[in-house]
């Protein structure tokens, strides 16, 4: 297993075929893990399962798997020969895959239990810099206490020679998190959950343009990547250039709507909410971008000991439960051409993964 419990397993998929026998290959290889997630996901057990059974949600389901098999069709070979591979029924992966587009039209029990059960929004911060001195992104990986334990590294080349490594959620597309590919083109990502009324039902899901960003030839086209689906629900990407020495912030929205920040020497952050694209939003994590603003970020251990901070005991920038827990900690160096995976606090530097990026 991997994440923030053991050590985190990687997998070279090697050069593969197409896209289903990757799915088939990290499917096998991680069944176990893929497993005990599928059992152990409350969001997928409690909510996402029961609503699949309704009337209500075929007319979703439908659309959502309709738009993104056509879109993206080698992308759905791969997620069904991860269920292939795995022994997870198809239904819970495409589900876990969907979740983002699906939980806002879960009908909410009463008490709205979202806070125990549910989706939280206060997932990933990012720190990104861009100097004469340094030009680093900082991502910490945050996540659901069902994903501690249940994440991997994926590492494929495709029939075109392209590889790629991305930071994988256990029965889900690589990377709903962050990644890498040989052409020097990597990624980070922050969720920026919007109002209901933001949301376009059953279009392009986030993990299927995440999927595709790891394919980008250059920074240009990761841009185009990501702001061309009609997508359901907004995200912020962080995209690296290490040949061009360039790092931007591009948030999108539904209706094709897009901003793009290009990171530069004065330190840029970033966590669960929008901050160029006007969006009607719940403002979730202001407490940890005002603290972030209140430190200093001139070098790469003061980037690291910041995404170790845990100051504000209900906001913290690194946590540690009980429902949100950071996974890990990367750090993107782009005159290193360097992705370093870090275990436990940040500040503490104890790098578990140091990979070569060209």
């Amino acid at each position: 297993m991997g994440g923030a419990v053991g050590e985190l397993d990687s997998f070279d998929a090697g050069r593969c075929a197409g896209g289903y026998a990757l799915g088939l290959a990290v499917g096998r290889r991680f069944a176990g893990v893929i497993r005990s997630r599928a059992r152990q996901d409350l969001v997928l057990r409690d909510q996402l399962l029961p609503f699949a059974s309704t009337a209500q949600a075929q007319p979703l389901l439908a659309a959502l798997q309709s738009a993104n098999r056509e879109r993206y069709p080698r992308h759905w070979d791969e997620l069904v020969g991860t269920a292939d591979g795995s022994g997870v029924p198809l239904l819970h992966l495409i589900l876990l895959n969907f979740r983002k587009e699906i939980l806002p039209f879960v009908p909410k029990e009463e008490g709205d239990r979202e806070g125990e059960e549910g989706e939280p929004d206060g997932d990933c911060f990012d720190v990104l810099v861009v100097s004469d001195s340094a030009a680093i992104a900082v991502h910490n990986e945050d996540g659901n206490v069902a994903l501690l334990g249940h994440t991997y590294l994926v590492r494929a080349t495709l029939p075109d020679g392209l590889s790629f490594t991305a930071y994988t959620y256990a029965g889900e597309l690589p990377s709903c998190a962050f990644g890498f590919n040989s052409n020097g083109v990597a990624f980070t990502l922050d969720s920026v959950p919007p109002v209901n009324e933001e949301i376009l039902a059953g279009a392009i899901a986030r993990n299927f343009v995440s999927r595709d960003l790891l394919e980008a030839k250059n920074l240009g086209d990761a841009m185009h990547r990501i702001c061309s689906p009609s997508v359901s629900v907004g995200h912020s990407y962080n995209l690296m250039d290490v040949r061009g020495r360039r790092i931007v912030n591009v948030e999108t929205a539904s209706g094709n709507r897009f901003a793009v920040h290009e990171a530069g020497a004065a330190p840029f952050f970033h966590a669960n909410m929008y901050r160029h694209l006007h969006v009607k939003q719940d403002e979730n994590s202001m407490s940890r971008e005002k603290r972030a603003a209140q430190c200093s970020v001139d070098s790469k251990e003061a980037a690291l000991s910041l995404l170790g901070d845990t100051a504000d005991d209900k906001y913290p920038i690194y946590m540690t439960g009980p429902t949100l827990y950071t996974l890990c900690t990367v750090l993107v160096d782009l005159d290193e051409a360097t992705v370093t995976i870090y275990k436990g606090n940040p500040k503490n530097g104890d790098a578990a993964h140091v990979l070569r990026m060209l």
